[in-house]
């Protein structure tokens, strides 16, 4: 686990409002915001359902917003939040992108592919491993995704 930087606290809640901005498009929300020094480059949310395409996660979107910004695939210097635990297709996007750090707020037991079921960002195999910092704000985020679930398990007649 890395090192926990004053501002963690203040991107994470900027990539709550992102996860927040989701459910107005019914999307599961999970928001992610790419810092780069001390300024944001990028912001998405999901849009799977909006787009109709499997790999519009939050994530995804804001490296790919990140790479346009900077102009380079390589992502070296940056920092991705992420209010939940990023996936096999996002965790394999930050390790591919160079991505120096990532924050995240709770844990995904179901798909997580950074701690929970498998070990992408940091696996000494691959070429490039990811400083990992896990918790922050952890409650918000994981009630978050669990009043969506619950919404889609009990919908309101």
């Amino acid at each position: 686990m890395g090192p926990i930087e004053m501002d963690d606290v203040g991107y994470m809640r900027l990539a709550l409002k992102m996860a927040r901005k989701a459910l107005l498009y019914g999307e599961v929300p999970v928001g992610a915001v790419i810092v780069y020094g001390d300024k944001v480059i990028a912001q998405a949310h999901n849009l799977t359902r909006a787009f109709k395409d499997p790999t519009a996660h939050a994530e995804t979107l804001a490296i790919r917003r990140a790479a346009e910004r900077l102009g380079d695939w390589r992502l070296t210097g940056c920092t991705l939040f992420s209010t939940v635990e990023p996936c096999i297709l996002c965790a394999g996007a930050i390790v591919l992108s160079r991505i120096d750090r990532l924050v995240y707020g709770c844990p995904d037991p179901k798909m997580g592919a950074v701690k929970s079921l498998f070990t992408l960002c940091s696996d000494p195999r691959l070429n490039h491993q990811v400083d990992i910092t896990e918790g922050i704000l952890h409650e918000e985020a994981a009630a978050l995704m669990q009043s969506f679930f619950r919404g889609l398990r009990d919908p309101k007649p």
